[in-house]
């Protein structure tokens, strides 16, 4: 399990969420979003996410998508992939606090989303036969550093 960053450790705390149910897409347009932000302004975006009171824009996958009244263009209110990502988040919030720094001030460097494993699932249909689907997974990565006065 490699990460994409740099990482200095004395700076630096880092998140991973391995195989998590949720969309890929959803998750590189809220990766997208939140790259760069300070962790409480990120916090706040994703809990009005969930809310549905604040949209993502969506730049990349963003075919058929419609435009939201409080966005910017096509955008889209992805609460099951922001609840996921909110919770790597208050994890390296938790390893940078348990490494002695002030998980307060900080800014996210880094916001990856890549695919994970694809599990493969059947339905059972009528006259005996089924039919087959896949899950996709994603996995999730933040790195977080000391914001420099």
């Amino acid at each position: 399990m490699g990460y994409t960053g740099d990482f200095d450790s004395e700076r630096m705390a880092r998140a991973y969420g391995k195989e998590m149910k949720i969309s890929p897409r959803h998750s590189v347009e809220i990766c997208n979003t939140i790259r760069g932000m300070h962790v409480l302004g990120a916090k706040d975006l994703l809990e009005a996410v969930m809310e549905k009171r604040e949209p993502i824009t969506f730049r990349r996958y963003n075919k058929c998508v419609p435009h939201q009244k409080t966005s910017k263009g096509p955008g889209r209110f992805p609460v099951k992939a922001s609840k996921f990502i909110l919770g790597v988040i208050e994890s390296a919030q938790a390893n940078a606090e348990r490494s002695g720094m002030d998980s307060e001030d900080m800014r996210i460097v880094t916001a990856a989303a890549s695919k994970g494993r694809v599990t493969r699932g059947y339905m059972p249909r009528a006259h005996g036969r089924w039919e087959s689907f896949d899950e996709e997974t994603t996995n999730v990565e933040i790195i977080l550093e000391i914001l420099e006065d």
